[in-house]
């Protein structure tokens, strides 16, 4: 997965699909979040739980352990060794739902540039991608240390010529069972390594080459730049 997402509408769209009949706690404002063009370290939208209640709070995209100054703070961590390595023992306990729109890969076509894609659901619903982090205390407020990664995994056939990793995105119900503090370590493993969308669930297609640049953020940039006509400007998998 490379590191560009899209996450514009409004957090209650998000949590709207969670389903979810409690109130929930709002740190991010009622409005579109508006960013279609998010790279690491910026603040996104991230969904993690405390008790019973839901918290919503704007967290840096990136995270390293106290000890890992000689390393830029990884964005992703690999499904296969998050729950057990080292790097991230510290906040695999601390699980999180970053939603986003959208996310970008680059692929190489034989041009002078790579071409840049957007992935989305078919019928272009939230993703709901199982994250981990270092997580704002609801007491305390944000800390100087917070930050998430996204949880990736293997792009498992179709997707695989667009990019060989891709966020584990978890269905709305699987996702409430990944912020629930009560959900066992070994479950949350089992549903990052074997529960995850598949790829037939996402459409992509090539978008304008200004999606390189992070000081592009509008609207533009997640629009296709062919006609959405046969598999040739979306693929289905």
């Amino acid at each position: 997965m490379c590191g560009r997402l899209s996450q514009y509408r409004g957090i209650h769209d998000f949590v709207a699909v969670l389903s979810m009949p409690d109130a929930w706690q709002n740190n991010v404002g009622d409005q579109p979040l508006g960013r279609y063009n998010a790279a690491p370290t910026m603040q996104l939208a991230l969904l993690h739980a405390t008790g019973d209640q839901l918290h919503a709070d704007a967290v840096r995209w990136g995270w390293r352990p106290h000890w890992a100054k000689d390393r830029a703070a990884p964005i992703n961590a690999r499904v296969e060794k998050v729950a057990r390595g080292p790097f991230f023992r510290q906040i695999w306990p601390h699980r999180a739902i970053c939603p986003i729109d959208s996310w970008f890969e680059w692929v190489g076509e034989g041009g002078p540039k790579k071409q840049p894609y957007l992935i989305r659901y078919r019928d272009s619903s939230p993703i709901l991608c199982a994250s981990i982090g270092q997580l704002p205390d609801p007491d305390e407020g944000p800390g100087e240390h917070d930050g998430f990664v996204i949880i990736t995994a293997d792009a498992q056939g179709g997707m695989v010529d667009i990019h060989d990793r891709r966020p584990v995105v978890l269905a709305p119900e699987l996702a409430l069972e990944w912020l629930d503090p009560t959900t066992p370590k070994e479950r949350a493993e089992q549903m990052a390594l074997q529960q995850g969308e598949a790829a037939e669930a996402f459409e992509w297609f090539k978008v304008s080459f200004a999606v390189g640049n992070v000081r592009n953020y509008g609207a533009e940039l997640i629009e296709p730049t062919t006609k959405r006509t046969g598999g040739d400007a979306v693929n289905n998998g």
